[in-house]
């Protein structure tokens, strides 16, 4: 084999990549062997990362956004090294991908799948696939490194200055989400990111001049990006040079253009098999690891000296790195014990002590209050006690009054980065892309905006549950309630959508009670994303005195209301502001004798989490009657009304019209769900 170290060590990472995928008779082989040059100079020349503690809170980050290419990735945690982590961010002292693991790429139960899952595998820092979603990340991390920057370090300790780096390519600048986060990216001036971005020409219909033929270093440079550009993506020397420019560049973001060409052995290849997502084949390898002066029959070949290199330039650079950091932090721990604390718990998605303390108790009251101000009032009550709980909306704090109020929590701007309040502009899909590099970075992040935009929001909400990270949505004007702004503004089958997402709590609260033990659960999820559905009209606070507890709300669904001896012959359940029209029809039906129960259910998905006997001492099977009552999409409720129940929801979009004039079109009344509870109980007679 010929050539220098930092060419061996760049084939290696090639010729892993395609041996990997014509193993699995599936995969993208082209951009991994295209960008080796660029992630090799990257990785050994640049990335403050550690392979041994591949957590160290203060590393780089690096994000693989176009994640089809997720052999590059796994190539370098390979080569370089990367320990394995566990659950506990114990380092286990293993590699978190050996050889064996390469063999196995995007086979069941693989630590090499088709694209990088966080959690997975260390080293990963991102689950990336669906384009655009990685580099709105990456912003999410450049902002919580400004954030904790400024919180947590003193003028003589530096505990948080890393840099985001995040490789991306054709298909990530063609999706719209990418653009709203370089948009934003460029307004709060992140120069600790820097894009890369593989500038190749090709998508899975061919050649990118199909559909995208506009100047992406204009358009960046309109944003008011740092536009820089390697014409070679093999010139190591060019290369060094752009990621210089990133790092001196103090006053914008910073993305490089690279034009890359893959060497296979039949440059054609580059325009069939890279483009489809195909294997190259034995005879195309061969052709190509003669053309690299490779052994043609030597398969998962790691060269003698390969990973040494790899060991005297990232291993050595992040030891030394790491081992400098926490010296320091030894020491910023003695002078600054408390800060010290709640960094430690931050990285661990611990709680700090008395996080809920003061929480808001609300009194009685048949007038109520809007879901979403009770929720307010809780939120900044939660944030005062926990201090990295920041977050924002989508150009909508006003209407879903989710700014925080309190002395010093202050706004997040371009220079100013120390603020809990974040201005997302009316970019719901990149403000959830981006509180998922928040929550990436163990910062407790929420975003907020009606419920009809979660549409918007699915994608990064989707990675969030797959990811296992606790970002809070916060989506008020919840259902028709909305009102007089129609169909267009009135979510209907939004909450079975939700619902639909494996782990994904939604949570709808019936009062300001429920919304203080909603907010109680949602502060304690560590591995689960939540959604918190807020009305924008009042919601009588219910009688707990007469009632249960709203603490019931912990366990998805409890027996609000009960019959005398706890027998019911009809159960009443609903969430939100229908749970008080069950109230008022139980009030009626137990005056003229009849047995009912009201079941108050702000959460599904917590509900199935409970034990059988709890679930059936809730609603009882031998209890066929029911009726459940929400101002939504009845898709879903018959799996707890049964098919002899009855569901009170929409089967249409809504109106424009006040909202009396729409609950009583649509159903929404004592009247209706009185007539529904007589059928059922003259069919029970």
């Amino acid at each position: 084999m010929n050539g220098n170290i930092d060419q061996l060590s760049i084939n290696t990472i090639r010729t892993l990549s395609m041996d990997a995928v014509q193993q699995a008779n599936s995969g993208h082989p082209g951009t991994p062997m295209a960008l080796a040059p660029v992630a090799y100079c990257l990785w050994q020349r640049f990335l403050r990362f550690d392979p041994e503690d591949p957590v160290w809170p203060n590393r780089d980050r690096f994000v693989l956004s176009n994640g089809h290419a997720s052999m590059l990735l796994y190539s370098l945690l390979h080569l370089t090294g990367v320990k394995a982590v566990d659950p506990d961010y114990e380092i286990r002292g293993e590699l978190s991908i050996k050889l064996d693991d390469i063999k196995r790429f995007r086979q069941l139960d693989s630590k090499c799948p088709g694209h990088p899952e966080y959690r997975l595998i260390s080293g990963v820092e991102t689950t990336t696939g669906p384009l655009g979603q990685g580099v709105s990340n990456s912003v999410g991390m450049a902002i919580a490194q400004r954030w904790q920057a400024e919180y947590f370090n003193r003028s003589s300790y530096e505990i948080f200055n890393y840099n985001v780096y995040a490789i991306c390519g054709d298909g990530d600048m063609m999706e719209g989400v990418s653009s709203e986060s370089a948009s934003l990216a460029a307004h709060l001036k992140l120069s600790n990111l820097c894009w890369i971005y593989d500038n190749n020409h090709i998508t899975i219909e061919g050649k990118t001049s199909l559909a995208f033929t506009e100047d992406v270093a204009t358009r960046f440079m309109g944003y008011g990006w740092n536009v820089t550009r390697v014409g070679d993506a093999n010139d190591l020397d060019m290369l060094t040079r752009a990621f210089d420019v990133s790092l001196n560049t103090q006053d914008r973001p910073t993305l490089i253009i690279v034009d890359t060409h893959i060497a296979y052995g039949a440059p054609h290849r580059q325009d069939t098999k890279e483009a489809h997502g195909e294997p190259l084949g034995e005879d195309e390898i061969r052709l190509t690891k003669r053309n690299y002066g490779w052994p043609e029959d030597a398969k998962f070949l790691v060269p003698d000296g390969v990973r040494e290199n790899f060991a005297s330039g990232i291993g050595k650079r992040g030891k030394d790195l790491r081992a400098a950091w926490k010296a320091a932090f030894e020491l910023y721990k003695r002078d600054f014990p408390q800060l010290a604390d709640q960094m430690q718990r931050m990285q661990r998605r611990e709680l700090p002590e008395g996080w809920d303390k003061n929480l808001p108790v609300f009194p009685a009251d048949p007038k109520g209050v809007a879901s979403r101000d009770s929720s307010a009032q809780v939120l900044n009550a939660l944030a005062q006690n926990v201090p990295w709980l920041i977050g924002g909306a989508a150009d909508l704090a006003p209407s879903t009054k989710t700014r925080l109020t309190f002395d010093g929590a202050g706004d997040f701007e371009a220079g100013s980065y120390g603020g809990r309040n974040f201005h997302f502009g009316i970019r719901e899909h990149a403000m959830c892309s981006i509180l998922n590099g928040l929550s990436l970075s163990k910062i407790r992040p929420f975003g907020s905006g009606f419920l009809i935009f979660s549409d918007y929001s699915r994608p990064p909400m989707r990675l969030a549950a797959i990811m296992e990270i606790p970002v809070i949505y916060i989506f008020t004007h919840d259902s028709i309630g909305v009102g007089e702004d129609g169909p267009t503004h009135q979510p209907v089958e939004q909450l079975a959508s939700l619902r639909a997402l494996p782990g994904f709590i939604v949570l709808r609260p019936a009062d300001a009670n429920e919304v203080s033990e909603a907010w109680r659960v949602i502060m304690q999820l560590r591995h689960e994303p939540a959604a918190l559905i807020l009305s924008r009209q009042a919601l009588p606070t219910i009688d707990r005195s007469k009632y249960a507890s709203a603490a019931g709300l912990a366990k998805g669904a409890y027996i609000l209301a009960d019959a005398p001896g706890g027998k019911p012959e009809l159960i009443l359940m609903a969430t939100g502001s229908e749970v008080e029209l069950c109230l008022s029809v139980y009030e009626q039906l137990s005056t003229e004798g009849r047995k009912v129960r009201v079941v108050s259910m702000p959460s599904w998905d917590l509900f199935e989490k409970q034990s059988a006997e709890y679930r059936e001492s809730v609603l009882p099977s031998a209890v066929t009657a029911r009726i459940s009552v929400e101002q939504a999409s009845t898709f879903g409720w018959t799996q707890y009304v049964g098919h002899a129940g009855r569901s009170i929801g929409m089967k249409t979009f809504g109106a424009s019209a006040p909202l009396k004039e729409l609950q009583k079109k649509f159903g929404f009344t004592p009247d209706a769900v009185m007539a529904a509870a007589r059928e059922l109980l003259q069919g029970k007679a």
